[in-house]
Order: structure tokens, then C-alpha cells, then sequence
């Protein structure tokens, strides 16, 4: 059974998806991610930050509902989201890390968090990492030949080289053969021809985003 541990982090609510509540754990929050974990009733087994943007009473609040330890974030070299992902794979082991509030709001954020699998101590575990949102999923992916799955609530496919890689995308509506990019750079608006699509590249990280436009 594949093990999947949950992340909050302290993007706006506005970018959640719509169940995230019922979502089942175990779950880590990070900084105000964990107030809003137990502000939704739900128990984070680790809490992980320096906890600037809540108060004392807010913080009392997350150690009362723990049922695991708190990470105090030790300096400000690395990003509440890079000391969680890192507590999370050393403490819990999971599988699959699923990701909410990375995305939406403040750009830089949203940059460190997709940049995040590009450090050599956090590439390891990029195929494990997940992004997730109201429109988009995202996914990491290391060198290699792989068969994707369409989600079925998304229309869109997009693959991101986020270093200089060549990439062939073998049977999806626009495709690619040996396409090299020395540089980041989005093949958007792809979409899937049947429920599976197959890609492959030789070196570097690729994400994959599924995607869909924002309800009315």
C-alpha cells in the first residue's frame, strides 16, 4: 500500500481544492499551514517553521492538537517548505508527499516551491513530490521513459523542463521528438489523446502540470 503524506503550507485558502478537509492523512503543516490544519479539525502529526506569521496563542493552539513533535525552523537559509519536505522524508518515509498551498499568491513563493526538487539534497526525492491545487496538479519527474495516467477531472498537459534536457513527447495531441531546451521553458496547452500519454528524456527534471481552466 502506498504510503502518502499531506503538506500544508501557507498559500491563501482561495488555491485549495475544494476537499481538502476530507482528505485523509497523516498530515504535516507548515508555519500558519498547521493553524489552519487544526483549525479544519485535523490533527497535523508534525508542525514545521519558525512560525512568524501567527501569534503565541495561535502557536499554543497547534502544540495542543499535535500528535507529533514541532520543527522549529533554525535559520533563514532555507524556506518553511524546504525544512517540511526535508522533516517529512527523514521522519516519515512516505511514499508519495502531496503538497497544498504552494501555489497562488506571492511569486517568490511559488518559485522556491517549484524550484525546490532542483537542490541536490531534495532531487532524490523530486518523482515522490507532488503539487496540488484547484486547477493544477503538478509532478516531478528524474531521466527516464514514463507513462502517464489523465486525471479525469483536467483537460490540460503541460511538461516543463526545468533544465537543458531533450524531451520526446510520443503520443500526446501536439508532440515533441528529441526536442532540446538549454533553458526552462513550459510546452503548454498539450493535452492527453486517450487516457495514457508516454514521454521520455535523457537528463535534468521535467514537471508535469494536469490542469484545468477556473470554474465560474
Amino acid at each position: 500500500m502506498t504510503k502518502t503524506v499531506r503538506l500544508l503550507v501557507g498559500g491563501p485558502t482561495s488555491s485549495w481544492p475544494h476537499d481538502l478537509a476530507q482528505l485523509s492523512g497523516p498530515w504535516v503543516g507548515a508555519d500558519r499551514g498547521a493553524l489552519r490544519l487544526v483549525q479544519l479539525g485535523i490533527q497535523p502529526v508534525i508542525a514545521v517553521g519558525d512560525f512568524d506569521s501567527i501569534d503565541a496563542t495561535e502557536l499554543k493552539t497547534v502544540k495542543q492538537a499535535l500528535t507529533g513533535t514541532v520543527a522549529v525552523k533554525p535559520d533563514q537559509d532555507q524556506t518553511d517548505t524546504q525544512l517540511a519536505v526535508k522533516t517529512i522524508f527523514k521522519q516519515l518515509q512516505p511514499d508519495e508527499l502531496v503538497i497544498y498551498g504552494a501555489t497562488g499568491g506571492r511569486l517568490d513563493h511559488l518559485l522556491a516551491n517549484l524550484w525546490l526538487v532542483l537542490e541536490p539534497q531534495f532531487r532524490p526525492w523530486a518523482p515522490k513530490i507532488k503539487l496540488v491545487d484547484r486547477q493544477n496538479s503538478v509532478r516531478f519527474f528524474l531521466p527516464g521513459d514514463y507513462q502517464l495516467q489523465k486525471e479525469a477531472d483536467k483537460k490540460y498537459l503541460a511538461f516543463v523542463p526545468l533544465m537543458p534536457t531533450h524531451l520526446t513527447l510520443h503520443d500526446a495531441k501536439y508532440q515533441l521528438h528529441d526536442a532540446y531546451n538549454p533553458y526552462p521553458i513550459s510546452w503548454a496547452s498539450n493535452e492527453f489523446v486517450g487516457e495514457t500519454s508516454h514521454f521520455s528524456f535523457d537528463q535534468g527534471v521535467v514537471a508535469v502540470i494536469q490542469s484545468c481552466d477556473a470554474s465560474l
